[in-house]
């Protein structure tokens, strides 16, 4: 017979030791938080890499004509500066010296067709950087070249759309980091759910809870209630800091909505895998798998999460949107209620 001393203290210990990676959880998301304004730079030049201050030097070489066109198109476009050399050679010494990050050889053909011949460095980052710019550069010439040449045509052609001037930090900020701040919570959440059920399972404890005048499916409740009720309470913070930030969000009560179905479902999923594999890290890997799995196959719908989401901040969402968001809710009440029948059939006294 155990020490009920003993027995105490190892709840206690253990209760104490998840407070702690709640609160470590937290911390180490306002220490992300405030330096939010760095991350989203440097995340936007992933995202993005034309949108950041990074110039590139171009060594153009070629027929002279067509060097002229080129450098026309280069000297549109931000952050890339052109300088015409007199050979291949000469633009390839610049390029290994450092001097130049890119060459470009521009040629004539007999059909009158511009060719261009680009060279780029092989490194990572840097590559992505030049790349992108030296790519804008020749859809400015390709642009140009074609409203040159649209009176030989013999039909008049459609009109092309005005370019986009939207800032990326836009683009990022809705696509990328409203999602990322929704869901994030939902993850946790559910691996919480995981590690609370298997860990009360492992170091015994569980025998301790249903020593009290309260049933197992209450036990399992309580833990998943507690888990996914902090989700969207979380989500809805990020977006009124985003809010106070100068961020608009719009559609804050369906957002909720939309992160509580999330939150059901995943920390269903999370305790219905704890209670299916008791073992902690089988069930942490079975947890994520699944999780995985649910999301890669919903990104694939036109109403993804992700892109639901982001219509609901900006403002855009319709009514296939809403009622989206209305499905999950419905889907995360009847997991719920799963989950109950599945922990009513479950014996405790097998757990472990």
């Amino acid at each position: 017979m155990g020490n009920p001393r003993f027995d105490i203290a190892r709840r206690e210990l253990g209760s104490l030791r998840k407070e702690k990676t709640i609160v470590l959880a937290l911390a180490i998301q306002l220490f992300v938080a405030a330096f939010s304004s760095f991350l989203v730079v440097g995340l936007v030049s992933l995202y993005d890499p034309g949108a950041s201050n990074y110039q590139v030097d171009v060594a153009v070489t070629g027929g002279d004509e067509a060097v002229t066109d080129l450098l026309r198109a280069i000297a549109t476009e931000d952050g890339l500066v052109g300088r015409s050399y007199p050979s291949t050679g000469a633009a390839m010494a610049a390029f290994e010296e450092r001097r130049a990050d890119a060459v470009l050889e521009a040629s004539t053909g007999e059909d009158g067709r511009i060719h261009v011949l680009a060279i780029a460095p092989d490194s990572g980052v840097e590559t992505t950087a030049v790349v992108v710019r030296v790519r804008d550069a020749l859809r400015q010439l390709e642009r140009s070249e074609r409203a040159e040449r649209s009176n030989y045509l013999s039909t008049t052609p459609l009109t092309v759309p005005p370019a986009a001037n939207s800032s990326p930090y836009f683009d990022f900020t809705y696509t990328v980091l409203v999602p990322l701040l929704l869901f994030l919570p939902v993850f946790i959440s559910g691996s919480l759910v995981v590690d609370s059920l298997t860990e009360e399972i492992e170091r015994g404890t569980l025998e301790l809870l249903r020593v009290a005048p309260v049933s197992f499916s209450a036990v399992v409740d309580g833990k998943v209630l507690a888990a996914g009720g902090l989700a969207p309470i979380q989500g809805i913070a990020w977006m009124v800091l985003l809010q106070l930030n100068g961020t608009g969000v719009d559609n804050l009560p369906w957002l909720f909505g939309m992160v509580a179905g999330l939150a059901a479902i995943v920390v269903t999923l999370g305790a219905t895998v704890a209670l299916s594999a008791p073992d902690r890290r089988l069930a942490q890997l079975l947890y994520s798998l699944g999780v995985l799995l649910v999301f890669a196959g919903t990104s694939l719908l036109p109403l993804s999460p992700a892109n639901t989401a982001a219509r609901l901040a900006i403002g855009t969402a319709g009514v296939s949107a809403k009622a989206a968001v209305f499905g999950l809710v419905v889907v995360g009440v009847v997991a719920l209620v799963g989950l109950r029948m599945v922990v009513e059939q479950v014996d405790p006294n097998e757990l472990g």
